[in-house]
């Protein structure tokens, strides 16, 4: 971190983004999860859009460099991930979710090996990969005979395969908007895919109780760590290069455990703590040259 200031943006984006799976726990009391989800990235499109247009920045897309990010980010990083990571979230607790979403920057150099093939993973790697698969089996604690006691965690797991499917497919070499718009334009579409997704199953308004406090959730989980939380990745983005902010996925988790205990009185097992240090683990073996040659160049 290069101050006292990006180290604070730093942990109140993960404190943010924390809040956001023990807010879709609790907002699934009153929604069904796809249904959630789809109104969630309805109400956080319309504030990027209009955050967009205030900044002066071009939003109409020109052409396929800006409509392959927007078209693959929206359907797999947006619809496919969060219509799974909402649905699985309905059988695991807050702080379970966010540790298995950490297996995010493990598998993207496994997809990347395979879709894009001047790309390689090493020995070293592979074994971290194999390390984070351990923590998920260690979480998940699969049970053959009763398969669907696991359907949780098998959900926020494939919610990590389609975010990973969506990064590794989203190329934005010849994209020539600003990413903010990019985003709004990935939310829009993924909405409208999560809606889409509802009506095929069955989700709809009828299914919603929409209490007060489950609106409020809702509005929250839109505006902050939406929203809001996009616009401060962005920044820490920029200042802080990918490398860095990668490492939020490893600190959200503490504070997703924090925040489940604290508002829905949920408990950390001992197997999630196992889990999420395999799979720390594994991010470091991974990314261990990336990180090294990161901290070379910020304390250079």
């Amino acid at each position: 971190m290069r101050g006292t200031r990006d180290a604070a943006g730093f942990l109140a984006l993960a404190a943010v983004w924390g809040t956001a799976f023990v807010a879709t726990k609790a907002a699934l009391a009153d929604f069904p999860p796809v249904f959630l989800a789809a109104l969630r990235f309805d109400l956080a499109a319309g504030l990027l859009f209009v955050v967009a247009v205030a900044s002066g920045r071009p939003i109409r897309p020109a052409g396929a460099g800006d409509l392959r990010p927007i078209a693959t980010g929206g359907l797999f990083s947006i619809g496919a991930h969060h219509a799974l990571l909402f649905s699985g979230q309905v059988y695991v607790t807050s702080a379970v979710a966010a540790t298995l979403v950490g297996l995010i920057p493990v598998l993207t150099p496994v997809a990347t090996r395979v879709l894009r093939p001047d790309e390689r993973l090493d020995a070293l790697g592979a074994v971290g990969v194999i390390v984070g698969f351990g923590g998920l089996l260690v979480i998940a604690r699969p049970d053959p005979r009763n398969l669907a006691a696991n359907a949780g965690a098998l959900f926020v797991f494939g919610s990590a395969v389609a975010w990973v499917l969506g990064a590794v497919t989203t190329r934005e070499d010849a994209a020539t908007l600003h990413p903010l718009a990019t985003q709004a334009w990935m939310a829009l579409v993924g909405a409208l895919s999560l809606h889409l997704a509802a009506l095929a199953l069955g989700q709809g308004v009828a299914d919603a109780t929409a209490t007060a406090a489950g609106v409020g959730w809702l509005v929250y989980l839109a505006v902050v760590p939406g929203a809001g939380g996009f616009l401060l990745y962005f920044r820490l983005l920029d200042r802080l290069g990918p490398i860095q902010a990668g490492l939020l996925e490893y600190a959200i988790p503490p504070f997703a455990a924090a925040f489940g205990w604290l508002v829905l009185d949920e408990t950390l097992s001992p197997d999630t703590v196992t889990g999420f240090s395999l799979v720390l683990l594994a991010f470091l073996l991974v990314k261990r040259r990336a990180l090294r040659a990161g901290l070379r160049r910020a304390f250079a």
